[in-house]
């Protein structure tokens, strides 16, 4: 495993100047695929919303309307989405995102409240996270354009640790943290090894530096509270190799293709199409 990415300055998002465009990133072939794939693929929406587009009629394959997103296609087919060519897929980007505290990781919210899409810079493509974050925790969050790579990110079996900052109420000794390596059962959820040390202590609370691979729901809090623990704060540092250095808050910064193919490694990085 190589070091970590970690690149000292944030690259600034400025505006886009007359007669300038970005490089276009390579396309990819379309191997066969559900067509709610292929569409969450170019980028169009979610698989969920390329699925009620198809109920609406708005897709079109070789002709015909669909009336279902279980259909399969390729390179082969010609597919409209409301009468436009579907935009060929191109190889997946991943970026570093410094969450601020506040904001809910989804594309919608039930409550109304604001969310991470909504506050990120309009430079991006349309992306998915990898993984979550709670509404009041900030921090490293990783972002892509494609599915399949957040998913394989996100896997416990991927093995990379999650690092966090918490700062906590209470007081709580090195042994008792020492004893979370063995793993812990809270509330008959069975948590694996996790690393925690104490960083220092602040008035009436103290810091801690947190580690664990599953990334269970709300897992460092409720391990938190079960050692008598109440966190006020709490930061993602890092996830696997990818840290959040000095990112400034609300900012996004992309990794570049070769190192997402090197921490990948060579057999992942092909099955996802991931190139240097």
């Amino acid at each position: 495993m190589t070091a970590k990415v970690n690149e000292p300055k944030t690259r600034g998002q400025a505006p886009r100047k007359q007669g300038r465009t970005r490089p276009t990133p390579p396309k990819r072939d379309l191997e066969p695929m559900r067509i709610a794939k292929a569409m969450a693929q170019a980028g169009l929406c979610s698989r969920r919303d390329a699925e009620k587009w198809i109920e609406a009629g708005r897709v079109a394959v070789n002709g015909t309307v669909l009336t279902t997103p279980a259909h399969v296609v390729s390179s082969a087919d010609t597919i409209l989405v409301d009468g436009e060519p579907l935009p060929a897929a191109r190889a997946p980007r991943l970026w570093r995102y410094n969450k601020p505290k506040g904001l809910v990781t989804s594309h919608k919210d039930p409550e109304g409240r604001p969310t991470v899409f909504g506050a990120l810079p309009d430079t991006l493509p349309r992306v998915v996270s990898v993984g979550r974050l709670d509404i009041n925790t900030e921090g490293l969050l990783l972002l892509t354009t494609d599915g399949a790579l957040a998913r394989h990110l996100e896997l416990p079996s991927t093995g990379w640790v999650r690092r966090y900052r918490v700062r906590a109420h209470g007081r709580v000794s090195q042994g008792a943290l020492d004893a979370l390596k063995r793993g812990i059962t809270i509330d008959g959820i069975r948590y694996g090894p996790i690393e925690a040390t104490i960083e220092r202590t602040q008035g009436s609370n103290v810091w801690l530096v947190v580690g664990l691979r599953e990334g269970k729901n709300r897992e460092v809090k409720r391990i938190a509270t079960h050692l008598g623990l109440s966190v006020n704060r709490l930061i993602r540092t890092s996830f696997g190799p990818f840290a959040l250095g000095d990112l400034a808050f609300g900012a996004a910064d992309e990794v570049k293709r070769k190192v997402i193919a090197e921490q990948l490694g060579a057999d992942v990085a092909r099955t996802l199409d991931v190139k240097s």
